[in-house]
């Protein structure tokens, strides 16, 4: 194994090239920078609302940041992408989670970000195969008790809520 010394210099143009590559970035709210693309992981790090953060990379829904000396991953939702801060800040400046409503032909997502595009949810299609191999695991009841009973879980019953009742005032206002 050889060992090559890099000078300081040239450490620091690839580190000035790499942040270059870097997109800008908001933190929208308080968060934690993980040493990995999970919440279990370490923390590395912690950001507040309105840091300005540089955008590495993306895996699934997580990014990988440089905020100040620290980096680390956050949640794809805690960042908006772009520089200029919280001012504005709209669903559509979210990096990649949906789309504003001047173009609605745009598919919006705004939750359970798994790795699909925009582009794979237009060209999505109803698969009956699909759906039928899905059915295929399908538990019924008798094997859901079974299963229940050898982890020493027990039925309970639970009474329904109430139904629901119109909401009553006491100020005379409301019933103008």
């Amino acid at each position: 194994m050889k060992t090559f010394l890099i000078p300081a210099t040239a450490l620091a143009l690839c580190m000035a090239a790499a942040s270059a590559l870097a997109a800008p970035g908001t933190v929208l709210r308080n968060d934690k920078l993980y040493s990995q693309p999970s919440a279990s992981s370490k923390v590395a790090a912690s950001v507040s609302k309105g840091s300005s953060v540089d955008i590495l990379s993306r895996q699934g829904g997580w990014l990988r940041v440089t905020s100040g000396r620290s980096t680390g991953w956050i949640r794809l939702l805690s960042v908006r992408a772009g520089a200029g801060g919280l001012g504005g800040a709209r669903l559509g400046d979210v990096v990649g989670a949906a789309t504003t409503r001047s173009d609605p032909s745009r598919v919006v997502a705004v939750a359970g970000l798994r790795g699909l595009n925009e582009e794979d949810l237009k060209q999505a299609k109803f698969n009956a195969e699909e759906l039928a191999r899905l059915n295929a695991w399908q538990a019924s009841p008798a094997q859901v008790r079974s299963f229940a009973a050898k982890a020493g879980l027990m039925a309970t019953s639970v009474a329904a809520l109430p139904a629901p009742r119109p909401a009553t005032t006491s100020s005379p206002w409301e019933a103008n």
